[in-house]
């Protein structure tokens, strides 16, 4: 529950210190640290990155990419996927597809290339494309953090 009340005060201010945020928490600047650096250390805190949208950087387009690839050059295909600029993030899938490649594009023209890059890539057997028209619901982890942070067991996966 600390963890969670710890990253709840950083989604409200994200350049809050840890000063800051032991004094808002009323925890002390040691505990704070300390859960920081585990929270860095391990997978709880992502990339700054996230936070930039594409948009700003002249991607506009967003595109779902599925694709169904030879199982057995899995790991060609994500280094090759990751040597496209445009492509985001991959997912691997279960079911009759394997993965699920988010891409940005500046223009129509420009997701053309994009998917025929990918195409292009020797162990993939077939890819979808789909536009994405909207984001209807954006990307948020505060539901989430809320759950953890009243000690919800739904928040550990039990109901």
């Amino acid at each position: 529950m600390t963890d969670a009340r710890i990253l709840l005060a950083l989604t409200t201010d994200p350049r809050a210190t840890v000063v800051a945020l032991a004094e808002r928490l009323g925890l002390s600047r040691n505990t704070v640290q300390a859960r920081l650096g585990r929270m860095e250390q391990g997978d709880a805190l992502g990339s700054f990155e996230r936070r930039i949208t594409t948009k700003a950087l002249g991607y506009p387009l967003t595109a779902f990419v599925t694709a169904r690839v030879d199982q057995h050059r899995l790991a060609e295909v994500s280094e090759e996927l990751g040597a496209i600029n445009e492509v985001v993030e991959v997912f691997g899938l279960s079911g009759e597809t394997d993965l699920l490649v988010r891409v940005v594009a500046a223009d129509a023209e420009d997701l053309y290339r994009i998917a025929g890059r990918i195409l292009a890539i020797p162990a993939i057997e077939r890819t979808t494309t789909a536009l994405a028209m909207r984001e209807l619901v954006p990307h948020r982890l505060t539901p989430l953090l809320l759950r953890r942070a009243a000690g919800d067991k739904g928040a550990q996966g039990g109901r």
